[in-house]
């Protein structure tokens, strides 16, 4: 399974070496037949002025750094990549004048170590970033593509992260529980269908909007049903259709996730899918995430309360989705192939119209009943152990994530 590993970024300079000197290609750390035997400017690294000539230090894509050289400026045919450069500069004086809009001198001869450092690392930032959001794309299953931004800070990839498209089960415990009979129907939005064999109600509008209340499970075609895969019964299946942004947020909140399109209300938007644990597992990991302040713990406590979803290492986009005690997603459970009620699949829904640039979020207390009063909040010992400040800002704020 390939993996994306931040730490690895320190040996890029002798893996570089190693394939070019095998002419090997290998497009994640940048060496493509484009620039096998020819330079391609990465990023710029440094500036400096000799016998009134501009020069400019050149790292060259899929090239370690010991083959960087200084390049009159005259020879570079990269405007986005001289922006970037003096952009960052801007960033990092402005930064130092805490917040406050600068204007860079015309007359410097070369660059204080400070801001050549903080350029290059920027500038590593943005190859990782950009690296990082490419494997998540490989890897995703769905129609919506997944983007990757931090303007804030030089936060790189997160570590020992690992992107999975489903349920990801613990050693013991069986996820293959499929369903043994599938409907007959021609027009499942009119006949008896898998939400009536179940004793609920479809799920789903014609405009392919969530009609049931909050607590109300989803039964969705699975693969042993007839209709095929326009079926109107078949959303959460299909994946979020939606283009994201895993962000990095201003407030404290670490990383987030925005939408660059239109939502409309009651439409789904993602699954919440990572390791399933037993419940004892998770209160020994939540001992743990409690002592680092973070939460990512999801009891499936449909029916029981047997199994816990763990999205810390193993998970798709909704792991960077923050709390709000306002939030805009709303969670339900889904049963499709698997019918094992002890083991629902979470959906997040819109709960309102959102917005292209607006952040997802969803009440981490809010669980498949929508039910957030004291008696539904989980109180077991390793989750009031340590109390996780909130950060939502939202008016109804209560304060804590548990």
């Amino acid at each position: 399974m390939e993996t994306w590993c931040v730490p690895c970024l320190a040996s890029l300079d002798t893996l570089q070496e190693l394939c070019r000197k095998e002419k090997l290609t290998c497009k994640s750390i940048g060496i493509t037949k484009r620039n096998l035997n020819n330079y391609e400017v990465e990023y710029l690294c440094d500036y400096k002025i000799e016998k009134d000539m501009e020069y400019y230090l050149v790292k060259w894509k899929g090239w370690p750094e010991t083959t960087n050289t200084w390049e009159p400026s005259r020879n570079l045919k990269c405007p986005l990549l001289l922006e970037q450069f003096y952009n960052d500069q801007r960033d990092y004086l402005s930064q130092l004048k805490q917040g406050k809009a600068v204007m860079l001198k015309n007359d410097i001869k070369s660059l204080k170590p400070a801001i050549a450092e903080y350029v290059v690392k920027k500038a590593k930032q943005r190859v990782a970033l950009q690296r990082w959001q490419e494997e998540l794309n490989r890897k995703k299953n769905h129609k919506g593509m997944i983007f990757v931004e931090n303007t804030v800070d030089l936060e790189g990839p997160p570590l020992d992260f690992y992107y999975i498209n489903e349920y990801k089960p613990a050693p013991g415990i069986n996820l293959t529980n499929e369903a043994i009979v599938g409907c007959m129907c021609t027009d499942c939005f009119f006949e008896k269908c898998c939400p009536a064999e179940a004793g609920v109600h479809l799920a789903y509008n014609k405009k392919r909007q969530i009609k049931i209340q909050p607590g109300t499970p989803i039964y969705e075609c699975n693969s042993r049903c007839k209709c095929g895969p326009d079926c109107p019964n078949r959303i959460v299946q299909k994946g979020t259709p939606y283009s994201l942004c895993i962000f990095r947020t201003s407030n404290g909140c670490g990383w987030g996730v925005k939408t660059l399109v239109k939502i409309k209300r009651m439409s789904f938007v993602m699954e919440y899918v990572g390791e399933v644990i037993t419940s004892e597992e998770a209160e020994r990991r939540g001992q743990l995430y409690d002592n680092k302040g973070i939460t990512y713990l999801f009891d499936l406590d449909y029916e029981s309360d047997e199994f816990t979803v763990d999205a810390a290492r193993y998970g798709n986009v909704s792991h960077f989705v923050n709390h709000s005690c306002d939030p805009n997603l709303q969670v339900f459970n889904v049963f499709i192939d698997n019918l094992d009620t002890r083991l629902p699949r979470i959906a997040l829904f819109s709960t309102r119209t959102i917005h292209p640039g607006e952040e997802l979020t969803f009440d981490y207390q809010m669980k498949g009943s929508g039910d957030i009063s004291s008696e539904s909040i989980d109180l077991s010992p390793a989750k009031k152990r340590v109390r996780t400040v909130c950060k939502c800002g939202s008016v109804s704020c209560r304060g804590y994530l548990n």
